[in-house]
């Protein structure tokens, strides 16, 4: 089938792929500088991690269901397990349902892990990485570097985030009271079904807490968001000390969230307590279960070092360095064009 008119062409301008050829240099000397690892592993694989949120593409090979990956996770925690050393990745992955102007089902991401490492380390890293990135980015299309490459992003905990915008002790609230602060907010509940406390502490963040994040008066002002609930922990870890708590953290600039990351599971009981509570989640949803990561779970069976990994969308940084607002202006050729 031919396209029609000009939407044959890129979506994108050159000058922006130019830009994305130097950010991508910027990332490979950082990591390089760093004695990270480069390595490339799987888009495609009967293995898949489990996560109540994410829907993986399924692509039918020799009878049985295989998946496109949404995150190398399981392939290069792997590698670690195996004794590759600090790591890390640029590669393509995919995620069902997700389009629109800041969201392509297929997308690039940027992985990495270092072993040795804990989630505040792995904080300045990010901060250093996202600083050099965007100025080679900002340098190639001949705009102002932001004054915020200089560093020091803010660093806030998910509970400070709830009672600075909803005046609301996140922590201590029963669902009926979050369900109140969605509903003065204006926040649109399904009219049907039991929202669990999960759900409705996403719809908060989503609706009334993620637009303010990462600006001040208006500008852009990076902000780390930190110390999740343990129930939205994924594969972080949470320690005795602050049991409430997961050691995991995002970073948001103006409103969109650019990455995630985690001081790192590494205890194979727990993976599977966790892959069954997600895919118990992923029904109670009417969503398909899925099969899990066996090859990861093998893996930290033999012994996953202690390492904090983070995951960062490659095309929402060109975004932030060629200030633009859709996805489609930083990659050539978006779904609607593929």
């Amino acid at each position: 089938m031919s396209c029609r008119g000009e939407e044959w062409r890129p979506s994108c301008s050159l000058s922006v792929l130019r830009a994305r050829a130097a950010m991508l240099a910027a990332v490979r000397e950082f990591f390089g500088r760093h004695d990270y690892l480069e390595v490339e592993t799987p888009c495609l694989s009967r293995d898949v991690v489990v996560d109540a949120w994410l829907d993986p593409l399924r692509v039918q090979q020799a009878g049985s269901d295989w998946y496109l990956q949404t995150s190398p996770e399981a392939f290069m925690k792997r590698l670690l397990a195996a004794g590759s050393g600090s790591i890390f990745q640029v590669g393509r992955v995919f995620r069902g349902g997700e389009l629109g102007q800041r969201h392509n089902p297929e997308f690039t991401m940027l992985e990495w892990y270092g072993v040795g490492t804990d989630w505040r380390q792995q904080v300045l890293l990010t901060e250093q990485l996202v600083c050099e990135v965007v100025a080679a980015g900002c340098r190639s299309l001949g705009r102002e570097v932001p004054v915020w490459c200089r560093g020091q992003f803010a660093l806030t905990t998910y509970a400070e985030a709830f009672l600075r915008s909803l005046q609301l002790a996140v922590f201590d609230a029963d669902d009926s009271e979050l369900r109140n602060a969605a509903e003065g907010q204006g926040v649109m509940l399904p009219g049907s079904g039991v929202l669990g406390r999960d759900e409705l502490l996403n719809l908060l963040l989503g609706f009334c807490i993620e637009p303010q994040l990462g600006q001040r008066d208006g500008l852009e002002f990076p902000e780390f968001l930190c110390d999740y609930p343990a129930s939205q922990a994924a594969l972080a870890v949470t320690t005795e000390a602050e049991p409430r708590v997961a050691r995991r953290f995002e970073l948001y600039i103006r409103g969109v969230e650019l990455c995630n990351g985690y001081q790192e599971l590494t205890d194979p009981v727990e993976l599977r307590r966790r892959d069954q509570l997600q895919n118990q989640k992923r029904e109670e949803g009417t969503t398909d279960i899925l099969p899990g990561a066996s090859g990861l779970l093998k893996a930290m069976e033999a012994g996953l070092p202690e390492c904090s990994g983070v995951a960062l969308g490659f095309d929402r940084l060109v975004m932030i360095a060629a200030g633009v607002d859709r996805l489609s202006d930083v990659i050539p050729f978006p779904a609607e064009r593929a």
